[in-house]
């Protein structure tokens, strides 16, 4: 047998969380869509995936109506006893809007078929949202592996433009 003793240390919690920078979308509703209140177990991975990973996640929120560029900084301002100060520092940028729709790997079906079930369009926002829904009904058409189907936006900053390329 085997015997390990594990010290874990100290459990913290959040305390207050206070957001940076955001002009586009009120405090109560970023700290609502970020689910994390004072007195929760202070997980940073958590945090990570609240603010950019997850399928509701507030960048989300962002990236669905326009803000490509939008990114926050997390930001542990104070660490008291038990308890953890946030700061969230967020940078919105400007709204981006799709310059082209570049199809590479398409060796099954006219052009034309695969862009008329793109909800991508040049000239609109930019909307993470739609690139998923883009990706849903091209796998719907049965040409393609769902698995292969990789969308990448290529964006350009100089501009506020977006080049969006579907891998098939």
């Amino acid at each position: 047998n085997i015997y390990i003793k594990i010290d874990e240390g100290k459990q913290y919690f959040f305390r207050d969380i206070d957001w940076i920078g955001n002009t586009k979308y009120e405090t109560s509703v970023l700290q609502k869509k970020l689910g994390i209140k004072k007195g929760d177990v202070y997980n940073r991975e958590k945090l990570d995936n609240r603010l950019t990973i997850d399928e509701d996640a507030v960048g989300n929120l962002y990236m669905d109506n326009g803000y490509l560029f939008f990114n926050v900084r997390i930001i542990e301002k104070n660490i008291d006893n038990d308890s953890v100060d946030v700061e969230l520092r967020m940078y919105e940028g400007p709204k981006a809007r799709i310059n082209k729709v570049i199809i590479k790997g398409n060796d099954r079906t006219n052009d034309n078929v695969i862009r008329r079930e793109l909800y991508t369009v040049p000239g609109e926002l930019f909307s993470k949202s739609d690139i998923i829904r883009s990706i849903r009904e091209l796998a719907t058409l049965g040409h393609f592996d769902p698995e292969q189907i990789v969308p990448t936006p290529l964006p350009n900053p100089a501009n506020g433009t977006v080049d969006i390329e579907y891998s098939l």
